[in-house]
Formats: C-alpha cells, sequence, structure tokens
C-alpha cells in the first residue's frame, strides 16, 4: 500500500484541523444527510471527541429544515439541534417570532450546558443566523430556571421570571412563550417543549407539574422536573435598562422627546422591533462559534478547572453555496444600514429609527472569514474536486480533500467494526 492510499483511507474525523479545510466532493444533491451522518459518527467515535459531532451551515432556512428531514431519514441515532436565523429583515421595525426566538434560545442553552453525549449530535444553522452575535453563554446559564415537584419556589417569582424573560400573560395559554396565572396555578409554553406545562402551587411549595392539551386544556403527562430558559435575548431589568440607556446616548447623543423606543425602555416596557439594539442590553455578545469551540460553562456553581470546562471544538460543514450566501447577507446588511442612515438624515421621516453599525450585532466580513479559518472545516461540493489543486495550502482540495465514496466507506467500515 503506498502513502498515498494509506492518506485516502484515513478516517474522516482525523482529517480535520483548523486552517485546512477539507472538500466533501461528489456529494449529490439529496445525499447531504447520508455523508453527514456518517461523517457525524465517524468524529464521536475518535479519540476525545467534541460534544457536538458537527455544526453544518445551510444556506438558507429552507435547506435547513431539508437537511434536518433527511438526517431524521439516514440517521434517527443522531440528535439534530436547529439553530434558526431572526425571521425578519436587518434593521427591522418589526421582532423575530416568538417561536423562532424560542428555538434559538433553547438550542443556545443546551449549547452552552453540554459537556458530552452517549450519541453523535449535529447542529444545523443557517448562514443568516451563523453571522448575527448572539447572548453571551454565562448570561443564558444565569437566566435558566428549575423547577421540580416539592421544591419550595415562591410563584410570585416564578411570574416574574416568565415577564423578565419574555413570556407573555394570556388568558389561555396556546403558544410558546405564552403563560397565565389562575389562583395557585401558573400555565406556561416553555420554548423547546412539545406541550405547554400547568403548575400547581400549595404554597410556596410546588406540588406537581403536568403537561396539557392546548386545545382541550386536559392533564396529557406528569413531568418530573422542569428546566426553562428566557424567551428573549435579553431582560429589561434595572441593569440592562441602565446599560441600554447609557449606551444609547453614547452611541446617538440625547434622546428626544419623539424616540419611542428609548421611552419604551426607559419605561420597561417591550416594543417591536427593540431586538435590533440587542447589544446595547449586554456588556458584550458572542457568536455560534464561541458556543461551539469548545469551551463549556460548570454546571453547578463551583467552579471547575480550566480542564474540565474545555472540550474539543466542533468541526464545522459549509453548504454548497454558503460562503457566497454569507457575502451576499453582509452585502445587505451594509445596505439596510444606510438606508437607515439615509432616512434618519432627512426631515420628516417619520419616527427616528437611529441604527446600530453593522458591526455591534453582525459579523464584518473579516471576522467571518478569520473565524472560518481558526475552525476545522469542511465544504461539500456536488461537483468533482479540480485536478491539480491537491498541493495549493489554501486551495478547496487540499492534503485531505475526500470524495462521498471514501467518506461512506470509511464511516460504514467503523460501523461494521
Amino acid at each position: 500500500m503506498t502513502a498515498r492510499t494509506k492518506a485516502v483511507t484515513r478516517a474522516p474525523a482525523e482529517r480535520f484541523s483548523a486552517g485546512r479545510p477539507l472538500l466533501l466532493s461528489g456529494v449529490a444533491d439529496g445525499a447531504e444527510g447520508l455523508v453527514l451522518a456518517d461523517l457525524a459518527r465517524s468524529v464521536a467515535g475518535g479519540a476525545a471527541p467534541p460534544a457536538i459531532s458537527l455544526a453544518v451551515v445551510c444556506r438558507d432556512g429552507q435547506r435547513m429544515a431539508a437537511l434536518a428531514r433527511a438526517l431524521a431519514f439516514f440517521a434517527p441515532d443522531i440528535e439534530v439541534l436547529e439553530f434558526p436565523a431572526w425571521d425578519c429583515l436587518p434593521y427591522d421595525r418589526v421582532s423575530p417570532h416568538p417561536a423562532v426566538v424560542a428555538q434559538r434560545m433553547t438550542a443556545l442553552a443546551r449549547l452552552a450546558r453540554v459537556t458530552g453525549r452517549e450519541r453523535p449530535a449535529v447542529v444545523l444553522t443557517t448562514v443568516n443566523a451563523v453571522l448575527q452575535r448572539v447572548p453571551p453563554r454565562e448570561v443564558l446559564a444565569r437566566q435558566s430556571l428549575s423547577a421540580a415537584p416539592g421544591n419550595l419556589l415562591h410563584m410570585a417569582g416564578v411570574t416574574q421570571w416568565l415577564e423578565l424573560n419574555g413570556f407573555n400573560r394570556a388568558a389561555t395559554v396556546r403558544e410558546p412563550g405564552d403563560y397565565a396565572v389562575r389562583g395557585g396555578i401558573v400555565d406556561l409554553f416553555a420554548p423547546g417543549m412539545p406541550a405547554p406545562v400547568r403548575l400547581d402551587f400549595f404554597g410556596d411549595t410546588l406540588e406537581t407539574i403536568r403537561s396539557f392539551d392546548p386545545e382541550t386544556q386536559r392533564t396529557t403527562d406528569e413531568l418530573r422536573a422542569l428546566d426553562l430558559v428566557p424567551m428573549a435575548e435579553f431582560q429589561l431589568t434595572t441593569d440592562t435598562i441602565r446599560l441600554f440607556r447609557t449606551g444609547y446616548v453614547a452611541e446617538f447623543g440625547a434622546a428626544g422627546p419623539d424616540d419611542m423606543l428609548y421611552e419604551a425602555v426607559s419605561e420597561g416596557r417591550r416594543t417591536a422591533g427593540m431586538e435590533h439594539w440587542l447589544p446595547l442590553f449586554h456588556r458584550g455578545l458572542e457568536t455560534l462559534f464561541d458556543y461551539l469551540g469548545g469551551s463549556r460553562l460548570p454546571n453547578g456553581p463551583t467552579q471547575q478547572s480550566a480542564s474540565d470546562q474545555k472540550s474539543a471544538a466542533t468541526p464545522i460543514v459549509m453548504e454548497p453555496l454558503a460562503e457566497e450566501a454569507a457575502h451576499e447577507r453582509l452585502a445587505q446588511i451594509a445596505d439596510y444600514y444606510q438606508a437607515r442612515k439615509d432616512a434618519l438624515d432627512q426631515a420628516g421621516a417619520g419616527a427616528p429609527y437611529k441604527p446600530l453599525p453593522p458591526g455591534r450585532l453582525y459579523l464584518s466580513e473579516g471576522e467571518w472569514r478569520d473565524r472560518l479559518e481558526q475552525s476545522a472545516f469542511a465544504r461539500v461540493s456536488p461537483f468533482a474536486a479540480p485536478d491539480g489543486t491537491r498541493t495549493r495550502s489554501r486551495s478547496a482540495r487540499m492534503p485531505g480533500g475526500i470524495s462521498l465514496p471514501s467518506v461512506a466507506s470509511l464511516a460504514a467500515t467503523s460501523s461494521r467494526r
């Protein structure tokens, strides 16, 4: 066996290396789920595997949904976690849908806490989602709430937590993000849960947690515990309101009497579109790359050692045309920002919209490229690798470019052992 043959037969997981992207060539449209499932199993079966086997960046939400269905079909043994983008335009006057925010926060909370898994796990996301900054991991951990029957838990504290974290009070709970209070009962529909739950209190003791059908309001099951994550990417507390006001004035100057956003936040009220000023509610933001980079939060209040909090970084796979879509998205963000700036300079343009610079909420082109180069990542292509590019240091086909038959056969071989 030649040295070249030995290199080709190496397991795909062993060929990931930061700054040296792999090329998964010859992957036909529709076969990505099969190939990525094999690759995830190969990564999970390696030495010191990451907690998340793969993170796949799709070019849009439709492709992410299609890939999720493909993975469910080809690999039901693999856990799939979807992290979508906001369903609104950059610098919009409307907020993302509560269900989308709930799915994002559920994914981030799980990524912030995960330390290891018994089976492969794949994160699916989109270009729009990965280019946008997100709340820091320690904020999500601090804002989470856990409850179990028999716990001493003030009902007023639960309702206050729900209000601070973006839940909407309703007469009847029917959609994710709703909650209702009736006597000693709190109904809520938490993000990431298939059905709403009913918390039954006796004084300050939580007696039972039951799931129920939102249509009939009838109990369907009894739960042993409940872990809640925020419904919004920021809280409206005294601290965050002060942060917002200070940052807003520093960025735009003193607010005028017609500045409805500044007035609403100052009064502790949520208003449509305020998510687009997310950086002003936090002392700093992170990116999805940080959640996948290998550093994990401690599971309890006791700080762990650095070695305990560190695991292998998650390899990243770029879907076909994802990098082109990222370039177009960044250009779109710049266009929308400039349009808002131009409108702000015009007299009589209606309620003022003071846009934050794109770099506050989104990655720049340079940051995006740097993050990819610092990560172990692969590109998926339906085409064959071009000839004569194996030895080029920055080419798509590196000494490690592998084709569909190589990935599938290697994974099949390892699974038979």
